[in-house]
């Protein structure tokens, strides 16, 4: 296995981040999820929606970035400020995810890490993330990376949708300033 690279995502990038958007959520919310919404996720209609995220973000945005290996991308994650009023001084994951093929391969780790990371160097000592009730594979997951549960939950609309999540918070190491 070669060496995997995490770099800022480019345009260039979306069919392939689309890709893993809609294979890991078939795979992770397999039986979370309704089957026939999962089956008609579309990598078409993601790569045009991460298109136009790359190019016109959010503006809490702070990075979509993209784990590759052997030139093919194999996980990706978006985060920036807090979008939920009661976590706006701090960071959040958007979203994080890894082709199915590659898990537990690091690509989870090194994504999380990178996005903690520059989170911190934002200015953000605390960061956030929503985790769908009941994917195990991912509270486990961030679990072992130090973000804990905190107790809240929300429910979140979406067409023909309805996720129960709830949420994780860590507190972010930064790196000492220089005077």
């Amino acid at each position: 296995m070669t060496q995997l690279v995490v770099r800022e995502a480019l345009i260039d990038d979306a069919e392939e981040v689309a890709g893993v958007h809609v294979r890991s959520w078939q795979a992770a919310y397999r039986g979370l999820i309704d089957q026939k919404i999962l089956d008609g996720l579309s990598i078409a209609d993601r790569a045009e929606a991460w298109r136009g995220f790359v190019v016109e973000p959010l503006p809490t945005t702070l990075a979509l970035l993209v784990a590759v290996r052997d030139g093919t991308v194999v996980g990706w994650t978006s985060f920036g400020s807090g979008r939920d009023e009661d976590g706006s001084a701090d960071g959040e994951i958007y979203g994080i995810y890894a082709d199915p093929a590659a898990w537990s391969t690091g690509v989870g780790q090194a994504l999380l890490a990178a996005a903690e990371e520059r989170i911190a160097n934002a200015g953000h000592s605390r960061a956030y993330l929503w985790v769908l009730d009941g994917n195990e594979r991912a509270d486990s997951f961030y679990g072992r990376q130090g973000w804990v549960a905190d107790g809240v939950t929300k429910i979140e609309e979406r067409p023909g949708l309805t996720l129960a999540e709830h949420r994780r918070v860590k507190v972010l190491v930064t790196a000492p300033r220089e005077r």
